[in-house]
């Protein structure tokens, strides 16, 4: 592996459950909701979004096998959160309220 001593991964500021939209690549525009999150990879899996179809062989839990469509990971760079109140993505950010750290939306300052 040609990792540097000092490659720490960056810390994704989305958790699974959130909803965002996808702001690049073929689902552009696109909104769901987290059901995954890989933060070694920074990839999410994202509802209804990014699907790609998968061959599967016969085995005895699936009898059939065939071609089966299900999400595929999206790095977390080409989504954005989504605030519900405003109705438009905004970028997350972390503030420090008495011990713990918060995540707060960065255009009204409400807790997320």
């Amino acid at each position: 592996m040609n990792k540097k001593i000092n490659d720490k991964p960056r810390r994704m500021r989305i958790k699974k459950g959130d909803t965002v939209v996808v702001i690049s690549g073929q689902d552009k525009g696109k909104k769901g909701r987290v059901l995954k999150a890989f933060p070694k990879t920074q990839k999410l899996i994202i509802e209804k979004v990014n699907f790609i179809k998968k061959h599967s062989r016969p085995t005895q839990q699936n009898q059939k096998g065939g071609i089966i469509e299900k999400e595929a990971p999206i790095h977390v760079s080409n989504v954005q959160l989504f605030n519900e109140k405003l109705g438009e993505k905004t970028k997350p950010v972390m503030k420090k309220v008495g011990d713990s750290r918060v995540r707060v939306c960065k255009k009204t300052g409400d807790e997320i």
